[in-house]
């Protein structure tokens, strides 16, 4: 069942999800056409009432509702900075 956010809620939303987040869907209890669990796909934006507008990997765009949708944030691997740990010599 979806509550609406609280304008704080929705900035930490924002913070916490920003654009280029990628995520791992769980399960989607509401659509009537779920996107596959198990799917990732990249946060686009969070809108002003706290939706977070994903792309996923399969070609779909869809809003994940926070504390409706479950997902989880993808932990990206550590990537060296352009140049960085290059034998340059």
């Amino acid at each position: 069942m979806y509550r609406e956010l609280k304008p704080y809620q929705i900035e930490r939303l924002k913070e916490q999800y920003p654009p280029g987040t990628r995520i791992e869907l769980h399960f989607m209890p509401d659509d009537p056409r779920p996107i596959k669990p198990g799917t990732c796909g990249t946060v686009r934006f969070v809108d002003d009432i706290g939706t977070l507008h994903c792309e996923f990997d399969d070609g779909r765009m869809l809003g994940v509702i926070w504390g409706v949708d479950s997902f989880s944030v993808i932990e990206q691997e550590d990537v060296p900075a352009e140049g960085e740990g290059m034998d340059m010599g």
